[in-house]
């Protein structure tokens, strides 16, 4: 469970914390009954809030049970959703862009291993949705376009990869899609996407990565580099946050359940995901890597 788009869970109510989990839960079940067992490990924070929202607008399917078994994995979805099963097919298909960047990056055998246990699942979900791919791998390209350029502006990098993400979404949403919906996740994406690359500072260097914010010269450490620059860095993820904040609230009026939820995550979940990230208290890139390598921390439930 790694993601920064995840509940302040002191503030759930104990109602809202057992809907979060069937969410969370039945992501995984979506995941297993359409693709097999190795596509639940793709479940992240992320697309669990992107499911709960959508949900919430459109009411696919507003009631649906828990899951029942010891081992929850091999439980059998309890939505008949076809907007869940859809996001269940996007999740992987981001894993394979994902996999794809990482790969691109820094080939290494366990980016390779990890491409061959999901090969399977990852070549499903593209031939049934081949037009969300197509959309994904343009967002992708986009990002890496401007950082082939040496663009330095991790906030704009976030927001046009993020319309390169939203094609999908907008498919998977339908009639209940709206440009303001599209720029919660835009504004989203921005978020994840600076809070990863603050995230990922002392990584990316060692390895030899692009990331917006490291200096051309003079990086000691991620820590120095925050502490030297934290006045700087707060204000650029306030405003970014700022801005997914606001988008959410032009929607929330068109929410048909899931508020309570919805609000605890953007409005006290997201921006203590961001506090950690710059005090170096959690390291929760949603990444397949660090899921299956377990080489960043969990975030504290």
């Amino acid at each position: 469970m790694f993601g920064y788009t995840v509940p302040a869970y002191s503030r759930l109510s104990p109602a809202d914390n057992n809907l979060y989990r069937r969410y969370y839960c039945e992501g995984c079940h979506q995941l297993r009954a359409g693709f097999g067992l190795t596509g639940t490990t793709t479940v992240n924070y992320d697309m669990t809030f992107n499911t709960i929202l959508l949900n919430g607008i459109m009411s696919d399917c507003p009631e649906f049970d828990g899951t029942k078994r010891r081992i929850c994995v091999l439980d059998a979805p309890k939505a008949d959703s076809s907007m869940m099963r859809k996001m269940a097919a996007y999740t992987l298909i981001l894993t394979k862009w994902e996999l794809y960047d990482d790969e691109t990056d820094l080939p290494s055998a366990k980016t390779k291993l990890i491409s061959f246990v999901l090969r399977n699942a990852m070549e499903k979900a593209v031939s049934l949705y081949p037009e969300y791919d197509e959309m994904v791998g343009e967002g992708f390209m986009r990002l890496r376009d401007m950082e082939l350029a040496g663009c330095r502006d991790a906030p704009r990098m976030g927001r046009e990869f993020g319309k390169g993400l939203t094609g999908p979404l907008e498919d998977i949403s339908g009639e209940f899609y709206s440009r303001e919906l599209g720029d919660v996740f835009t504004e989203l994406t921005a978020a994840v996407y600076l809070m990863d690359a603050i995230d990922d500072l002392e990584d990316d260097f060692l390895d030899g990565t692009y990331n917006p914010l490291l200096p051309e010269s003079g990086f000691v450490n991620a820590r120095r580099l925050i502490d030297s620059s934290v006045y700087e860095l707060t204000g650029t993820v306030g405003d970014v946050v700022g801005s997914l904040q606001g988008a959410y609230s032009r929607v929330r009026p068109q929410m048909r359940g899931n508020e309570s939820l919805c609000d605890n995550i953007v409005y006290y979940g997201i921006p203590e995901s961001a506090k950690k990230v710059i005090m170096g208290e959690a390291k929760a890139k949603a990444s397949i890597k660090n899921i299956l390598g377990n080489r960043k921390e969990r975030l504290s439930e």
